[in-house]
C-alpha cells in the first residue's frame, strides 16, 4: 500500500510502499529527497490493516 510520510530531517512529504501483511516492522528506509535515513516503524492490527506507522530521524 503506498503510504505518505514527511521526512523528519527536510519537512517533505513523498511516499512509500507499506507491506501489512508481513506483520509489525521496523526497516530504515532513505528519505527520497534529501537522502537522509528515516526509522520507520509500522503496526499491523489483527484484521491486517496498518494501525499506525511512526517515523523518526535516525539520530535520534
Amino acid at each position: 500500500m503506498l503510504t505518505p510520510i514527511d521526512c523528519p530531517y527536510c519537512g517533505e512529504s513523498f511516499t512509500t510502499v507499506v507491506e501489512a501483511e508481513d506483520g509489525d516492522q521496523d526497516y530504515i528506509e532513505d528519505c527520497q529527497v534529501c537522502c537522509q535515513p528515516i526509522e520507520i516503524h509500522v503496526e499491523v492490527g489483527l484484521d491486517g490493516e496498518t494501525v499506525s506507522l511512526t517515523v523518526r530521524r535516525n539520530d535520534e
